[in-house]
């Protein structure tokens, strides 16, 4: 199983280029990650890139509408898509500045946040990129500072 991030533009902010850069060395030994990125442009525009971007995926929307889940909880879905064996890719789908259209997230098959406060979504991508290094070390047996 991979993963994708398909997000809307490259990041153009200097930290979140870098933090970027940073995850995808650390993530590069652990596992495959896959960065995509789709044209910038409206809402209605972006998810449609984004859903066809992520056709044949399980599909995560990131949107600050959607459910909080903790670094176990994300843990513990991603071990039981991978025991399930008809999942290959899961996607992780972060819109531009006006978030995801409502088809999109109906489209979805989960709909997650990174915190109730509203991301730009630059800074969205470098947190979720942090998060599933997290994962990736602890499906790999390391331990969990917070065990």
């Amino acid at each position: 199983m991979d993963f994708r991030i398909i997000a809307a533009a490259r990041p153009s902010i200097a930290y979140a280029r870098d933090g970027v850069k940073f995850f995808e060395d650390r993530l590069r030994p652990l596992g495959k990650v896959e960065l995509r990125y789709v044209k910038a442009g409206s809402s209605e525009d972006v998810s449609a890139r984004l859903l066809e971007a992520s056709e044949g995926c399980l599909r995560i929307a990131m949107d600050e509408r959607g459910e909080n889940w903790t670094t176990r909880q994300l843990e513990k879905h991603v071990r039981e898509w991978q025991m399930r064996g008809d999942i290959k890719h899961v996607a992780f789908l972060i819109g531009a500045a006006d978030g995801h259209t409502p088809a999109l997230r109906a489209a979805c098959d989960h709909v997650l946040c990174l915190g109730k406060h509203t991301m730009q979504h630059e800074l969205a991508l470098v947190v979720l990129l942090e998060q599933i290094y997290r994962i990736h070390t602890l499906l790999a047996g390391s331990p969990y500072h917070r065990d």
